[in-house]
């Protein structure tokens, strides 16, 4: 079997997927990497030698490169215009998450990659979390009954650190962080709940970060240059991005088209980090207690259990790699796909109903809380990518 030529298009924080996609010899190679900037260049010498063939732009690649798929690893803003471009090319795309950053991209990704039967990929890794996958398992077994209600608590104690001191910060860039973020969760609750969110509503603030008047310019430096745990409490923060304009707590609330509830809160100033999902079916419910590995899902199913007493634990399975094993996952069912095609567990339709509900959860927390419908996806393109992209 041939080495699948891998281009990768932007070298910065999400750069790790892509030497999972580097094994020379047993399936597929990195061939080519597109980045502007010195630092990108550099660090992707460092991943796949010196001699690897580096540009500074996406047309220089499709120009001037066989290959036969590309990663997209670009900061959000700049994933519609790149994948417009590989799909326009047929070239097999992943495009890390979130998808877009408006719901017109999304689509008009989606609306490509079907006329041009180029494969597309969106790399919601979560998908392959285990404590998802095991939680989902639970609900599908039919342990819970019907699924009625879902709740997810994200505390990003991070936050700061993660999404303050560059691009992420500024609506122009990331939307709301309800998309870098929320498009995880959302994406994991319609896949519990079997549906997409049609309406949502919300509230929220930027409650902390925006009275910090340390500022600088960090356009420079990468995440690891800045990054400090010990800073605290989140007001200590220092050398915030200059512009900040998404909040940095926000809560919505969902209906789904199966009836299914859910709510969504996302905090970036707690002094912990991990995901709380509880899923409430119509005979009991489960909720994860941690959501790395070794960690617990608890199981209730009877009127005897209570508080830290459940019914049944089941623990969240060990696997090595990045996001408790998710990411070397991920890329293995992309690289299948790119080789045989076929239905996978990510969804591209997903990737963009996950998308949508964030950014009208957005507009509807901007906009007082006023409820909004959440447009679906046209169902001949549903239906393709649904079908497996055949």
């Amino acid at each position: 079997m041939e080495d699948l030529r891998i281009g990768v298009i932007g070298f910065g924080a999400r750069h790790d997927l892509a030497t999972h996609a580097h094994r020379p010899g047993e399936g597929s190679a990195v061939t080519v990497v597109a980045d502007p900037g010195e630092r990108g260049q550099a660090n992707a010498r460092e991943a796949f030698g010196a001699d690897i063939p580096i540009v500074d732009t996406v047309e220089e690649l499709l120009a001037g490169h066989e290959v036969d798929a590309v990663m997209i690893l670009t900061p959000d803003f700049a994933h519609a215009s790149v994948a417009l471009r590989t799909l326009e090319a047929g070239i097999p795309t992943f495009c890390e998450k979130p998808m877009a950053i408006s719901v017109e991209d999304t689509d008009a990704m989606l609306s490509m990659a079907k006329e041009k039967r180029a494969r597309l990929y969106i790399g919601h890794n979560m998908r392959h979390m285990p404590v998802v996958r095991q939680m989902k398992e639970i609900v599908d077994s039919g342990r819970i009954g019907r699924v009625r209600a879902i709740w997810c608590r994200h505390f990003v104690g991070a936050g700061g650190d993660f999404y303050f001191k560059d691009w992420h910060a500024e609506r122009a860039k990331s939307m709301s962080l309800l998309l870098q973020k929320g498009a995880h969760d959302i994406d994991v609750i319609h896949w519990l709940a079997g549906g997409y969110t049609r309406r949502v509503s919300g509230i929220g603030d930027l409650a902390v970060y925006g009275s910090v008047s340390d500022r600088r310019d960090n356009s420079d430096r990468l995440m690891r240059d800045w990054y400090d745990e010990d800073i605290w409490p989140p007001t200590a923060q220092k050398e915030l991005n200059p512009v900040i304009d998404v909040e940095d707590i926000s809560m919505l609330n969902m209906t789904l088209d199966n009836g299914v509830l859910a709510s969504y809160q996302q905090c970036h100033f707690t002094p912990d980090y991990f995901r709380n999902y509880t899923v409430i079916g119509d005979a009991g419910r489960i909720e994860n207690m941690g959501d790395g590995s070794g960690d617990q899902i608890h199981i209730w199913e009877s009127r005897r259990s209570g508080p830290g007493r459940p019914d049944a634990v089941e623990v969240i399975a060990r696997a090595d790699g990045g996001h408790g094993g998710a990411d070397p996952s991920l890329i293995a069912e992309f690289l299948g796909f790119v080789r045989n095609g076929g239905i996978t567990d990510v969804s591209a339709v997903a990737a963009r109903e996950a998308v949508a509900t964030g950014i009208y959860g957005a507009e509807s927390i901007r906009h007082g809380g006023m409820p909004y419908d959440v447009p679906a996806v046209p169902e001949d393109l549903r239906r393709y990518f649904d079908e497996g992209q055949a």
